[in-house]
């Protein structure tokens, strides 16, 4: 399955949304599924939230990357800023779907880093490494 480019937020571009005063708000996490029998359910569940999250105020811009033979899925979002993110974390269908799919995952990672906003969108290289660091850090204990 393809990557899904940066998709902008409501407003309709990749600019700042209204309202933004400081630097942009970028999160990117990597979800592995325990089976292949999620997937299917996992993809259904991510378009939901994909028309969700597009529609999040606060929202800049969204990307999804997808390897479902591998049961691995990534998300990469920047946003106005903090507040706009916990207000999408918590909101169904997001947060409704969380708790559903939450048995079915391995593992996930999170990162989250403040940036310019001459530098979005953010490339996947960059976010795989943050990513990758990310874990690195917590197998290492640190």
């Amino acid at each position: 399955m393809p990557t899904l480019p940066c998709l902008p937020g409501a407003d309709g571009s990749a600019a700042a949304p209204a309202g933004a005063t400081g630097p942009p708000l970028v999160m990117a996490s990597r979800l592995e599924l325990r089976s292949l029998w999620s997937v299917p359910r996992f993809l259904l569940l991510s378009l939901v939230v994909l028309r969700q999250v597009r529609r999040s105020p606060g929202l800049i811009g969204t990307s999804l990357r997808a390897e479902p033979l591998k049961r691995t899925f990534w998300t990469l979002s920047a946003w106005r800023d903090q507040e706009a993110l916990i207000t999408f974390d918590r909101t169904d269908p997001h947060a409704r779907h969380v708790r559903r799919l939450r048995p079915g995952m391995k593992s996930s990672a999170f990162v989250f880093w403040s940036t310019e906003r001459d530098r979005l969108p953010v490339t996947w290289d960059e976010a795989r490494q943050r990513l990758d660091e990310q874990v690195n850090k917590e197998t290492q204990g640190t």
